[in-house]
């Protein structure tokens, strides 16, 4: 049940409609069969993975905050951190190390066959996985309370908005919200959550959408056949149809949210205007960078330590943020480039500083210009079907330019569907407001949403296209 469905918005209306007229506590079990019935209809047999995955971590909380025996409550954390972090190896990464450790036994000539191993991957598990984790790990430190109720903890971890690609949603912001009674929708959140669903429908599709078969095009036709110019409007292609996908779903689930009473953490914030890899990891995916950053770099030692340990805490934060993202080499390449860059960064750039005196408006524009292809170029790795395939589209992108009908067609199409959207971001960057078209006179609010609606009905991609980060 996608988001740019029909279908969603049928049964979007349906739980507004019961939500708006219960109770607290029974808009909570509302909301709970709601949300099971919407992962339902993604692959109703992994509602058990999500049932086990609450119990166990809703029952290792109520153990670690149950005793001040230091050994028993480090029991039970460990408890819940390796039973869940297995069942997501088991589903996510199992396939991926039999595939590459029959290959090591072959190339030693101890077995001449292949091992293939394939396991369905659930939907949004790595996100309701780590949405379980922060909450135990929050109780072990505690930075939040236990929760004693199972259908509030159970709604924290399935609500069905951030279900399945976030926004990655700590206990310590959602579960007051999920355990208090809410605020109704009145004016001011309704506009809010219809100019996050419009813009999120628009940068899913209108601009992933559109994007979507020309980046595919480029990824899937033999490298050999593509000149300089053709792999690099596929790049950027991806590049955004990446974004849109992305940053699109979590508008529409941060403004669906918002309808209902809950305020969710903002996912995106104009992350290709970024100046170098710190400010763009502070731009995108929010919610992950910011879990790997508290639950996984700091307890490692953060900056801390020497610059070595810091390079090194930098590096394997990457490497398994990678891994998160994928059970193939490409993703942890493309951690591990991650990590080199923030690593190099902090060596020549230091520390981050508060204040910052602002450069020259070139040099500015210079580093966003740089930040941005270097960007593009992880994003190579990111969607390539391997290590190889990525290195022959990178030798591509620097074989023969010239000006083909397709660079011609493609270009026009990325002019059309993504430069209004980058000069809305413009204005919104030079604002330093993520919501400042809500502050602006409504007959420009009401030209611009009319655009997005227009654009939506007449310039609808051939095909829809799936929400990318479902796989993760």
């Amino acid at each position: 049940m996608w988001f740019n469905s029909f279908g969603f918005w049928l049964f979007f209306i349906v739980v507004m409609i019961g939500y708006s007229i219960m109770t607290h506590r029974w808009q909570n079990r509302w909301l709970l069969m709601a949300s099971y019935f919407f992962y339902g209809c993604f692959d109703w047999r992994f509602l058990s993975l999500i049932l086990f995955c609450t119990g166990l971590n809703y029952h290792a909380a109520l153990k670690i905050a149950g005793t001040e025996d230091e050994s028993r409550r480090r029991f039970w954390i460990r408890w819940s951190v390796c039973i869940s972090l297995t069942v997501l190896g088991v589903f996510k990464y199992l396939g991926f190390f039999v595939r590459e450790l029959s290959t090591i036994l072959i190339s030693m000539g101890y077995t001449d066959q292949p091992w293939l191993l394939h396991i369905m991957l659930p939907a949004g598990i790595s996100f309701f996985t780590f949405h379980a984790l922060s909450y135990t790990i929050d109780v072990y430190r505690r930075d939040t309370p236990v929760c004693q109720s199972y259908i509030d903890f159970a709604l924290f971890i399935s609500f069905f908005p951030q279900l399945v690609a976030g926004p990655i949603n700590r206990s310590t912001q959602l579960l007051p919200q999920v355990a208090q009674p809410r605020p109704k929708c009145d004016a001011l959140r309704f506009q809010r959550g219809f100019y996050l669903v419009i813009t999120g429908l628009f940068m899913k599709v209108v601009i992933a959408d559109n994007m979507a078969w020309l980046a595919n095009y480029i990824f899937r036709v033999p490298a050999e056949s593509l000149g300089g110019s053709e792999v690099l409007l596929g790049i950027y292609a991806f590049a955004f149809q990446i974004y849109g996908d992305f940053a699109g779903y979590s508008a529409i689930a941060c403004g669906t949210a918002a309808w209902m009473g809950f305020d969710l953490i903002t996912n995106f914030r104009r992350p290709y205007f970024a100046t170098d890899p710190r400010d763009f990891w502070a731009r995108w995916h929010i919610s992950l960078s910011t879990w790997l950053r508290d639950y996984l770099y700091i307890p490692m030692g953060g900056n801390r330590g020497t610059a070595l340990q810091t390079n090194r805490n930098l590096l394997a934060t990457m490497l398994l943020g990678g891994l998160w993202h994928g059970a193939a080499w490409t993703f942890v390449i493309w951690g591990a480039v991650h990590g080199i860059w923030l690593a190099l960064h902090r060596m020549i750039a230091g520390p981050p500083a508060k204040n910052t005196p602002p450069g020259s408006s070139l040099k500015k524009a210079l580093k966003w210009i740089g930040t941005f292809h270097l960007i593009c170029l992880t994003w190579l790795l990111f969607r390539a079907d391997s290590f190889h395939h990525a290195t022959q589209l990178l030798s591509a992108l620097f074989s023969q330019w010239e000006w083909s009908s397709f660079t011609q067609t493609s270009s026009a199409l990325l002019l059309f569907f993504v430069a209004p959207w980058l000069l809305f971001e413009a204005w919104l960057e030079k604002k330093k407001q993520d919501e400042a078209l809500l502050s602006v006179a409504w007959p420009w609010r009401a030209a611009c949403y009319g655009f997005m609606l227009l654009m939506l009905l007449f310039f609808p991609p051939p095909a829809p296209s799936e929400f990318i980060y479902f796989q993760f």
